[in-house]
């Protein structure tokens, strides 16, 4: 007889905590694309990388030292990176604060004609090509999009294309002394 309850009841267990996922994201109280990162209210990883626009030069984070600032992990393979470009080019303009994008496993010379063709939103872009970075900031899929107090830790982390109706929302509060 167990042999039958047990899968039953295995069943209405998982088919329960799914519904109760549902009925969540559907009243608006979870959200599938913020992410509980473990980075959250941690400092955030530095990095030295080299530079798009030039491999020989090197960008380090720690220039970032004292003042808030955005990471955008993403990639020209990415048809999501290409969803967000144009909400990332107004938000970067308004933020008025660093927008560091992390060209994630990719190629530099598409990198660089993406960028021309599109607009370049970040203030300065760097080149993950190992892909190295983007785990230490547990980045699973482009685009992710985190914003760094200027405390240097990590207050937000946004799996998903930025709009700027989500930016509004989620990250604007915390550059306007909210959060």
């Amino acid at each position: 007889m167990w042999r039958y309850f047990t899968p039953a009841a295995a069943f209405l267990i998982l088919g329960g905590l799914f519904a109760y996922a549902l009925v969540r994201i559907q009243n608006g109280t979870l959200d599938p694309r913020e992410i509980k990162s473990p980075l959250l209210g941690k400092p955030a990883p530095s990095f030295v990388l080299p530079t798009v626009a030039n491999t020989a030069v090197k960008f380090d984070s720690a220039s970032l030292k004292g003042r808030p600032y955005v990471v955008n992990v993403w990639g020209t393979w990415c048809p999501s990176c290409r969803d967000e470009h144009s909400a990332l080019l107004v938000i970067a303009r308004q933020a008025n604060i660093p927008f560091i994008g992390i060209d994630w496993k990719d190629d530099n010379a598409l990198a660089q004609q993406y960028l021309a063709q599109l607009g370049n939103p970040f203030t300065e872009t760097v080149a993950d090509a190992d892909g190295r970075i983007a785990i230490d900031w547990g980045v699973y899929g482009a685009p992710e999009t985190f914003l760094v107090g200027a405390d240097g830790k990590v207050l937000v982390k946004f799996a998903g294309a930025l709009t700027e109706a989500i930016w509004a929302e989620k990250f604007a509060p915390y550059l306007q002394g909210g959060g």
